[in-house]
């Protein structure tokens, strides 16, 4: 899950558990945009998470071309 699709999630959640007022029969409207919030904030953690470990490694990018003197 990426981080576009943890606040799309979180923001959906939040519509559905404080601007939703109608109701269906069975199910609660404002407990599914609890869980909603829940998963897009915890894939929103562990994107940041893993998004810092790939840039932690040292990387050196030198590239050194050696040509023909002859050309």
């Amino acid at each position: 899950m990426g981080i576009g699709t943890s606040i799309f999630l979180i923001a959906f959640g939040a519509i559905l558990r404080f601007a939703v007022t109608t109701s269906v029969e069975g199910i609660k409207i404002s407990t599914v945009g609890l869980i909603l919030m829940i998963v897009g904030i915890i894939g929103l953690a562990i994107s940041l998470y893993l998004l810092t470990q790939q840039q932690r490694g040292d990387v050196v990018r030198d590239r050194v071309v050696e040509r023909d003197p002859r050309l």
